[in-house]
C-alpha cells in the first residue's frame, strides 16, 4: 500500500509501475480552517455572479481575451454585435480584421500586385492578348474576398464554442459596474435581458469616422466598412484622408484598373517617418495614383446620373469641383463606445470614446472592468496587440501570471503597392526625444531586381521629357541608430516588396536590442531588397542630395561586386 508520511503538509506526486500520470493518494491532507474558510468565500463571490468575466466585444482582442479566460478554468461571456455602416453594410463575427480589415485589406492587395505583375509578364515571356488588354472582374475579388471571410467567421464562432465561452449575438450596454443589459439578435421580442460578472473587458473596437459637416458626406460616401463588400464596381474613386487605410485602398484600387484619386489636408502618414512616407507617395504618384495636395472636402452632391460632385476648398482659399463614381472617407476611426452607456457604470473616456489606462496598461478608471485593444488611448490600433494584451490580461486576471504587455518595439506594415514595415521609432521621433547629435541614422535606396529587368516606367503626366521615363526606386531602408547604446538600433525602416515579412523577421532582433554592428555582421541572401540591411554606410550627414543615398542600378538590395 501507498504511504504519505504524517509530516507531509503537501502530498508528494506519487508514480506507480512507470506511469505517466501521479497516484492519486488515499489519505486526505488537512488543510487549515483559513484555507478551507478562502475557498468558500472564493466559491460565494463566484455564485454572486452569473459568469466571471464578461467581454463587450467579438473582435481579435476579444476573443483572445475570453479564450484564454476559459481555458484558466473561468465562465466566461462574449457578446458581439455589428452595427449596420451608414451605407447598411452587416458582417459577422470577427471584428474589423477579419471582415471589413486586415484579412480583406492584404487579399485585395494582392489583387492588386498580379494586376501590377501582369504588366511586367511579356518582358518575363509570357504572352498576353495582342492589345495587351487583360480583363478585371470586380464582383469576382468581391465573392472571393468575402467567400473567404464568411469562412473565419464560422471558424471563430465553433472556436468559442470548443473554448467553452458563451457567445451572444447582442449589444451589451452598462446598467452598473457588474451588470450587463443586452437585446439578443433574432430574440427582439423577448425583450433587453441581464447578466452579471465579476469583472468585464471592454473590446468593441472602433468605426470609420465621417464628419457631419460636410454636407452630403453622411449620405453618399462609404468606408472601409463597405469597400470590401461594395456590390457594384467602385469605378473612379477619392479616397479623403493619408493615413494608412487611405493609401492601401487608393494602392490597390489604382492596380485593379481604377482612376483613384487621393485627398490630402495636410501630410501622408502622419506618425510614420517622413522619408518613407513621402518615399510610399512618390511611388504611387509615379504609377499613376493622383494626389490632390492641401485640399478639404466641402461638400457631396449626387446627381441624376448616380455620380457624386465633390467640391474640394485649397489652402489658398480657392475650390475646384471633380466628379466620382465612389468617394471612400479614410480620415481617423473613433472608438465605437458611444452606445455602451458608460455613465452607468461611472467609466471616463476621452473625446473620441478611448479610455486612458491610469496604469498605463489595460486598466479603466472602475477596478473590475478592463479595455482592450482599439479603445484604449495612445495605442497602436493592430489586432496582434489587441491579441497579446488580452490574453496577458486574461493570465493575470484568472492564472496567476504578473506579465504585462510591452506597447514598445511594436512591428507594423502599411500595405500600400509598395510596402512599408516599421519598429520602434521615426527619425523625427528618436529626435524629440534623444536630440540629433544622439544619433546616427543610415539610409539607401534602391530599386527592385525584378523591376529594374521589366523597367517599369512613370505614368506619362509626370514625365518631363522623352527620356524621364524610369519610376523612382521603389525601396529604402533607414536604420535609427542611439549612439550611447553602442548604436542600438531604435528604428527599424523598410519600404519595399514584401516588407511585412521582412519587418517581422527583424522584429525580434531590434526587440532584444540589436545593434548596427550586428546588421553589419550578418551576411545577407543575395540578390535580395532585405539585403541592403546588411550593408548600410551611408548616414544623414553624409547626404547633401538624392544622388548620395541612392544605389546605381544593379542587383536591387545588394551589392553586386
Amino acid at each position: 500500500p501507498l504511504r504519505i508520511p504524517l509530516h507531509c503538509t503537501t502530498a508528494p506526486k506519487l508514480y506507480r509501475n512507470g506511469a505517466n500520470s501521479p497516484v492519486q493518494p488515499t489519505t486526505k491532507i488537512k488543510r487549515s480552517a483559513e484555507e478551507e474558510m478562502a475557498e468558500a468565500t472564493s466559491k460565494q463571490a463566484k455564485s454572486d455572479y452569473d459568469y466571471d468575466l464578461a467581454v463587450i466585444g467579438g473582435g481579435s482582442g476579444g476573443m483572445a481575451a475570453a479564450k484564454e479566460a476559459a481555458s484558466l478554468g473561468a465562465r466566461v461571456v462574449v457578446f458581439d454585435y455589428v452595427k449596420p455602416s451608414p451605407r447598411g453594410t452587416k458582417w459577422g463575427l470577427g471584428g474589423t480584421c477579419v471582415n471589413v480589415g486586415c484579412v480583406p485589406k492584404k487579399l485585395m492587395h494582392n489583387a492588386g500586385l498580379i494586376g501590377a505583375a501582369i504588366h511586367d509578364a511579356p518582358k518575363f515571356g509570357w504572352k498576353l492578348p495582342e492589345d495587351g488588354k487583360v480583363d478585371f472582374e470586380w464582383e469576382t475579388l468581391k465573392n472571393t474576398v468575402q467567400g473567404h471571410v464568411k469562412m473565419l467567421n464560422f471558424t471563430y464562432k465553433n472556436g468559442l464554442r470548443g473554448a467553452g465561452v458563451t457567445y451572444i449575438n447582442g449589444l451589451a450596454k452598462f446598467e452598473d459596474t457588474h451588470t450587463l443589459s443586452y437585446l439578443q439578435r433574432f430574440k427582439e421580442k423577448e425583450g433587453d435581458k441581464t447578466l452579471t460578472a465579476e469583472k468585464i473587458i471592454v473590446a468593441v473596437g472602433g468605426r470609420p469616422h465621417i464628419p457631419k459637416d460636410v454636407p452630403g458626406a453622411q449620405e453618399h460616401a462609404i468606408t472601409s466598412d463597405d469597400i470590401f463588400s461594395l456590390k457594384t464596381s467602385p469605378g473612379k474613386t477619392l479616397c479623403i484622408g493619408a493615413g494608412y487605410i487611405s493609401l492601401e485602398c487608393a494602392g490597390f484600387l489604382h492596380e485593379c484598373g481604377f482612376d483613384t484619386t487621393v485627398a490630402v489636408r495636410s501630410i501622408l502618414l502622419r506618425g510614420f517617418d517622413r522619408d518613407c512616407a513621402e518615399k510610399i507617395g512618390d511611388v504611387m504618384e509615379a504609377q499613376g495614383v493622383k494626389f490632390l495636395r492641401s485640399v478639404q472636402p466641402k461638400s457631396i452632391v449626387k446627381g441624376e446620373d448616380g455620380r457624386l460632385t465633390v467640391e474640394f476648398s485649397h489652402s489658398d482659399k480657392t475650390t475646384s469641383t471633380d466628379v466620382f463614381d465612389t468617394v471612400l472617407y479614410a480620415a481617423g476611426r473613433d472608438a465605437d463606445t458611444g452606445g455602451l452607456q458608460l455613465d452607468k457604470a461611472g467609466l471616463v473616456v476621452d473625446r473620441r470614446g478611448k479610455f486612458d489606462s491610469p496604469d498605463g496598461g489595460e486598466s479603466t478608471n472602475i477596478s473590475n472592468i478592463f479595455a482592450i485593444g482599439d479603445v484604449l488611448a495612445g495605442r497602436l490600433e493592430l489586432t496582434p496587440v489587441a491579441i497579446e494584451a488580452g490574453e496577458r490580461l486574461a493570465r493575470r486576471l484568472y492564472g496567476g501570471a504578473t506579465k504585462t504587455m510591452d506597447y514598445d518595439m511594436i512591428p507594423t506594415t502599411v500595405f500600400t503597392p509598395t510596402e512599408y514595415g516599421t519598429i520602434g521609432l521615426s527619425e523625427e521621433d528618436a529626435i524629440a526625444k534623444h536630440g540629433a547629435d544622439a544619433l546616427e541614422v543610415y539610409l539607401w535606396q534602391w530599386t527592385t531586381l525584378e523591376h529594374q529587368a521589366a523597367h517599369r516606367q512613370k505614368v506619362a503626366s509626370l514625365r518631363r521629357d522623352e527620356h524621364d521615363v524610369d519610376m523612382p526606386p521603389n525601396c529604402m531602408a533607414k536604420l535609427v541608430c542611439l549612439k550611447a547604446a553602442n548604436n542600438k538600433v531604435i528604428g527599424f525602416h523598410f519600404v519595399g516588396p514584401n516588407a511585412g515579412e521582412v519587418t517581422q523577421g527583424y522584429a525580434l532582433a531590434v526587440k532584444v536590442g540589436v545593434t548596427k554592428s550586428d546588421f553589419d555582421d550578418v551576411i545577407g541572401i543575395h540578390p535580395t531588397d532585405a539585403e541592403a540591411l546588411t550593408t548600410m554606410t551611408v548616414t544623414r550627414k553624409d547626404v547633401t542630395g538624392a544622388g548620395d543615398w541612392t544605389s546605381a542600378p544593379g542587383c536591387g538590395g545588394g551589392k553586386c561586386g
